[in-house]
């Protein structure tokens, strides 16, 4: 399956005018890693690509995205039964394949269960429409190499990284073997997040240079414990209020700079609107387009 017609396929639907808006993509080498986006509007960040268009998650959501003009995009990472790392939100195979039909015998289907190479055959595309049949999940170093070409950056969500013990040292040696971990990458392309503390810390313990995120509400009393190892405080939008925002930015993250906030996921104009007012650096949406408009109104 070729990723970029589908794309195209995508753009017709959305409207060529939404496509062609200038976006973050173009202004990619000249903004820091968690800078907020035009005249200081919060980062609009694709959360699995553009997934509400395309199938989360895949090459073709991450090629979405950047025709769309938005340079951030979020994904998930776990780990297959043979040590790869694979793109891919649930710990299940089972919402977003076809692996039920495909591996019949082989219930609860968990992504640590299979081996790679099973998993690049299964129909990654389907569910979210027949014209996206064919999409595989992909793994760490094909969306990296995606990411990249696009001239994109990436928020990399280490996902249950209870499941997979070591995943933080595997993340970061695909990172560095696919050309991530060099200072252009770290210094402006990159931010590593989970909602495990221990992940977090682990991933700041090994390179204490790469930006990181925790995924999480955290007490404001707790908040500076989370500061000596990230640089980032990343809540729901449903929990969120201006306090809690102006009690982050009021502490100053491992780096030595004020702590961030990148919110989610956010999907309705009006829920960008509000959380914008609090003033967070950022913004995860399924609808990057519908939150871009949103905020730069």
């Amino acid at each position: 399956m070729s990723v970029r017609p589908l794309a195209a396929t995508a753009a017709a639907v959305l409207g060529v005018g939404a496509l062609l808006a200038p976006g973050p993509v173009a202004r990619a080498e000249q903004s820091a890693a968690v800078s907020p986006g035009p005249q200081g509007t919060p980062l609009v960040i694709a959360h699995r690509g553009a997934s509400a268009y395309a199938p989360e998650n895949t090459l073709a959501a991450v090629d979405l995205a950047a025709d769309m003009g938005f340079a951030w995009v979020e994904n998930d990472v776990q780990r297959t039964k043979d040590g790869e790392l694979v793109v891919i939100h649930d710990d299940s195979l089972t919402r977003t394949t076809d692996v039920e039909q495909r591996f019949p015998g082989r219930a609860p289907w968990k992504v640590k269960d299979f081996t790679a190479a099973e998993i690049a055959t299964l129909d990654a595309g389907s569910w979210f429409g027949a014209k996206w049949a064919g999409a595989r999940v992909p793994t760490l170093e094909e969306y990296l190499n995606r990411v990249d070409e696009n001239g994109q950056k990436l928020l990399l969500e280490i996902k249950k990284p209870e499941l997979y013990p070591g995943i933080e040292k595997d993340t970061l040696r695909v990172l560095g073997e696919e050309g991530w971990l060099d200072a252009g990458h770290v210094s402006c392309r990159l931010v590593i997040q989970s909602f495990g503390a221990a992940s977090v810390k682990a991933v700041h313990q090994q390179r204490p240079d790469i930006t990181t995120g925790f995924l999480g509400s955290p007490a404001v009393a707790d908040l500076p414990s989370y500061a000596a190892y990230t640089d980032q405080i990343n809540p729901t939008y449903g929990t969120l209020t201006a306090g809690y925002v102006a009690a982050v930015h009021r502490l100053k993250g491992v780096h030595g700079k004020p702590l961030q906030v990148s919110t989610w996921t956010v999907n309705t104009a009006a829920d960008a609107a509000r959380v914008a007012g609090y003033g967070v650096d950022g913004i995860i949406t399924n609808n990057p387009d519908v939150v871009r408009d949103a905020v730069e109104d």
